[in-house]
């Protein structure tokens, strides 16, 4: 679906991926479950485009229902995958640490296993190439989207700010929509290796401005940045 002009969404608030369309070309960011693929496909027609229009792939970080058509993209289109270095081999399948559990509702918990089941969560394909990224840079990209090092969630996890587009990507560095409780409202993802680096590192963004705030799970956004992380902050205590 159009968010906006230039700003697209596949999937849902469940998990969710995003292209960003301008006349040098599309920016994919995240590649949610790998039944996502057919969903880029007709967004792709939707648009006037395809597969070939695409220049590259940013993945927030290398978890199983973020990559999911990544690999596909990479070996049949010659799309780039870029990661950030400290994610490459989660991304590639090496196995993330354990975390705490998390709170759950039965309801929401089995909505979210139920989804990634029907959308080929179990059958991932993970990457054997990718682009390691580092630090804070501009990647030469279809509207130039600035990398931003959010370590916590994972070791490697980023946010993509794209001014272009006036969105800032976030990944699950937090999300709008808890996965296993159903709890809306901006909060810390589950799953998260380091709960307490991952609520610092978010200092990082306080001086970003955009209208929309684009999680991998969750509602879009569009109560600025500011109010974003003000919430986050109470909702973590």
């Amino acid at each position: 679906m159009e968010l906006a002009p230039g700003l697209h969404r596949i999937g849902n608030d469940i998990v969710a991926a995003y292209l960003i369309d301008t006349e040098a070309g599309i920016t994919v960011v995240d590649a949610g479950l790998p039944g996502h693929w057919t969903e880029l496909l007709v967004e792709l027609s939707r648009m006037g485009k395809s597969p070939e229009d695409i220049r590259g792939l940013i993945l927030t970080h290398g978890d199983s229902d973020h990559v999911g058509f990544a690999e596909r993209l990479r070996r049949d289109h010659g799309v780039p995958v870029f990661i950030h270095e400290a994610d490459a081999g989660r991304a590639r399948g090496e196995k993330p640490p354990a975390t705490a559990r998390p709170r759950m509702r039965a309801g929401a918990t089995l909505g979210f296993f139920w989804y990634a089941l029907r959308k080929g969560g179990g059958r991932t394909r993970h990457l054997t190439e990718v682009v390691e990224i580092q630090g804070e840079h501009v990647l030469a990209l279809p509207g130039s989207p600035r990398v931003i090092p959010l370590p916590g969630h994972s070791p490697g996890s980023i946010a993509v700010h794209v001014p272009a587009v006036d969105a800032l990507f976030v990944g699950d560095a937090l999300t709008t929509r808890h996965v296993l409780t159903g709890q809306r409202g901006p909060q810390p993802a589950p799953f998260t290796d380091d709960p307490q680096r991952a609520l610092d590192s978010l200092a990082r963004l306080e001086d970003v401005r955009a209208s929309w705030v684009l999680p991998g799970h969750g509602t879009p956004w569009t109560e600025g940045v500011d109010e974003l992380l003000r919430r986050l902050r109470a909702a973590a205590v």
